[in-house]
């Protein structure tokens, strides 16, 4: 890669000239005038050897032009001490040919044979699957994605919280609307069901709040749901987990997810207890008003409880069994942990004790949290009722993509098709525009636009690029990856880059750089469609050319939106 070459001269020219363990910064100017690469180096380090900038960068620059660069028509020196580099013709004519003929254009293998687990979306069982798992599983998703086009070896995980309070506050519920349970049971389907286990989460919520007498039944009844001692009650339990389930594969399927583990709370209960209670005898944790607890306030953070006072195992207590449990289903040698940034602090602890019990593991795993995803009248509570449902959603953003294909000459059936693509599409862009620790204010009307910064905009480029190429091979052209003399533009420019958007985007764990750099993308694409004429009969060689950078745009814009788990639709 011509990048890593440039790279690799300028470090080694620096230390020629008395830099020690020197550090480039590679950048692409937004100016075209100024090149395809530019470096600051001579600034960075003119000072701390004691040179001129500018003489510093020209000193470079001599040196840089002893090496061999066939890709490299000239270097230069600008400003105070900048040292661009302008790229040969047939280079840009080079990578086109590559990316028309490699279908995985992008591709490396900078973390081949690391073997990594991600853990995401994480939806409880006996609640809704809001929006707040949509943001998960779109940033999930997309990481899993970016760390395979790097070449990882990649498994997709969910652990799902099957006990605990929420699903004895709704099993209560359902104990209080016994007769409708039956009949769903027997007569309901995947909608019904999953709208009645949220009434009675939302019911059995508020009852835990406002009544004494439900408060002591709930506790009672959350430890019966775990030692299953109580037939009607795992009859109940069960069956509502298994609604839970089926209804959040249909989800899963809709925003294009395999998962290929899936982790129970349930499962991790004993393990976790049985790490606690062992490693208390190392002083690890300590007792304290009959809970087991793990001090963190000598380390900077603060108290968590791992045993309740009735010796049953928190969340905390689980979350070291499954960190355990993943390893033994997978020898993983980095694993990756996604939630709400609310978890953060949480985390902080539970990572902090793991250090002492598992110090070989802990390394290896890294919490990445996220924002909130909202919609433009605030945030929202399972427990009150009030909860914005993933489903309801991208239902909401499908009609309004619906609307817009109206007019559309397609069937009944493509253009439900095409709206679920396109309405999946909008909603992860909104998430994966910016970094993930970052809220996300979901503005419907935006975010199906065709023009403009949206996902619906590129995967419409994209099918535009497409259609250029279907009216070319219907007047008998096509591409050619000869290059015409003349001019270059700025999707020439940009569509080579691809690869290194892919590398760095999941070096820094940044999707945001894909969704940036895909932009700038379909925004030249567009420019250069509209100021030329692609097919031209008259003209084979300058069409071809053309066609080829047409097609060239569609894979990249198809092998990006791929990484963010968006898919191109045949039309639009």
């Amino acid at each position: 890669m011509i990048r890593s070459n440039i790279e690799k001269a300028l470090i080694e020219e620096l230390k020629v000239l008395g830099v020690r363990g020197p550090k480039v910064d590679l950048e692409h100017p937004t100016d075209q005038a100024l090149g395809d690469y530019a470096t600051n180096v001579a600034l960075v380090y003119a000072k701390k050897i004691g040179a001129n900038p500018i003489e510093l960068a020209g000193k470079i620059v001599q040196g840089l032009k002893t090496r061999h660069f066939p890709e490299v028509e000239k270097i230069t020196v600008a400003g105070f001490g900048f040292i661009n580099f302008y790229l040969k013709p047939d280079f840009f004519e080079k990578e086109i040919k590559e990316i028309l003929a490699n279908e995985k254009f992008g591709q490396n293998n900078r973390l081949k044979k690391q073997k990594t687990i991600i853990e995401y979306t994480d939806p409880n069982p006996f609640k809704v699957f809001h929006i707040g798992h949509l943001m998960s599983n779109t940033i999930g998703e997309a990481f899993s994605r970016l760390f395979g086009w790097n070449g990882a070896e990649i498994k997709r995980a969910c652990y799902q919280g099957d006990v605990g309070m929420h699903v004895a506050k709704a099993v209560y519920g359902i104990e209080k609307k016994s007769g409708q349970f039956w009949k769903e049971k027997f007569f309901g389907n995947t909608n019904s069901r999953v709208k009645f286990l949220g009434a009675c989460y939302a019911l059995g919520a508020t009852l835990f709040e406002s009544d004494k007498e439900a408060q002591k039944e709930i506790v009672e009844l959350n430890k019966k749901i775990y030692e299953k001692s109580g037939s009607k009650i795992n009859i109940i339990y069960n069956t509502g987990r298994k609604w839970s389930l089926d209804y959040f594969e249909t989800i899963y399927k809709r925003l294009g997810t395999d998962f290929d583990f899936f982790f129970f709370e349930s499962e991790m209960a004993e393990a976790g207890k049985q790490i606690v209670t062992d490693f208390l005898k190392q002083q690890i944790f300590a007792e304290s008003d009959g809970a087991v607890v793990f001090k963190g306030e000598s380390h900077g953070l603060h108290t968590r409880v791992f045993l309740n006072s009735q010796g049953l195992p928190t969340y905390e207590a689980k979350e070291l069994g499954l960190a355990k449990a993943k390893y033994e289903k997978y020898n993983f040698d980095r694993s990756v942990v996604i939630t709400a940034n609310e978890q953060t602090e949480y985390f902080k602890v539970v990572m902090k004790a793991m250090e002492f019990v598992f110090p070989d593991l802990a390394p290896k795993i890294k919490h990445i949290p996220h924002g909130f995803l909202m919609l433009p009248t605030g945030k929202m509570s399972s427990r009150t009722g009030d909860v914005v449902a993933a489903d309801d959603l991208i239902s909401e953003v499908e009609a309004r993509v619906g609307d817009k294909l109206a007019d559309r000459h397609l069937s009944k059936k493509q253009k439900k098709a095409i709206a679920e693509m396109v309405a999946v599409a909008a909603i992860k862009f909104a998430i994966l525009r910016q970094a993930p620790g970052k809220d996300v204010i979901f503005d419907t009307e935006k975010s199906v636009s065709f023009e403009g910064d949206s996902g619906p905009y590129l995967q419409y480029t994209a099918v535009r690029a497409k259609s250029v190429l279907k009216k070319g091979q219907a007047e008998g052209l096509v591409s050619t990856t000869r290059r015409p003399v003349g001019d270059l533009n700025i999707l020439e420019r940009l569509l080579y880059q691809f690869p290194e958007v892919v590398e760095r985007a999941g070096q820094d764990l940044a999707p945001h750089y894909m969704v940036t750099y895909l932009l700038e993308v379909a925004a030249a694409f567009n420019s250069f469609y509209g100021s030329n004429k692609i097919i031209d009969a008259e003209n084979a060689e300058m069409s071809g050319w053309r066609l080829a950078l047409a097609e060239a745009t569609h894979r990249v814009l198809a092998n990006g939106l791929d990484i963010l788990g968006m898919q191109v639709p045949e039309e639009m």
